[in-house]
């Protein structure tokens, strides 16, 4: 019963970081979206948002600690690619997991990073970077709650 309980608890902690990290990288669109910007095609000129990088610098955080949360409390499972073909549901649920976590975080650190100069830039557009970010963290939330049921499930 208590194990039933601190993975209900776990999954609630690792849901809420997600949700948190999904929501802090819309808003960090938002607050980005705010500032001053002319745009062309795919090349852009803005002011930066100091609100924007914090907004986005705490979503990464939250985001990596959900997933380290989610690995470190199930059992890390890597994989070779042949391994992959044969791996039960776990593995492939945490291989997808990490693959979630890279683009999500990806996205989230060039939209973080494009809002930590200190003046005005001309560039390429990382238009929406943020929010598909923050978006990818709600989607990185069903998959590490599902591979932490099915791997703290086949542990007992």
């Amino acid at each position: 019963m208590a194990n039933k309980v601190i993975g209900a608890l776990v999954c609630l902690v690792i849901i809420a970081l997600d949700i948190t990290a999904g929501i802090l990288g819309i808003r960090a669109e938002a607050a980005q979206n705010q500032e001053k910007h002319l745009r062309l095609w795919l090349f852009e000129c803005k002011e930066p948002s100091h609100e924007a990088y914090r907004l986005g610098l705490a979503a990464i955080v939250l985001l990596i600690a959900a997933h380290v949360l989610a690995n470190l409390l199930s059992g890390c499972a890597v994989c070779s690619h042949d391994e992959v073909q044969k791996a039960s549901l776990g593995r492939q649920l945490s291989l997808l997991s990490l693959v979630i976590l890279a683009v999500g975080l990806g996205m989230l650190v060039i939209g973080t990073k494009a809002n930590s100069k200190s003046n005005a830039s001309c560039g390429l557009s990382h238009h929406r970077f943020l929010s598909i970010g923050g978006i990818l963290c709600f989607v990185h939330s069903l998959f590490s709650i599902a591979y932490y049921v099915t791997a703290t499930a086949s542990i007992h």
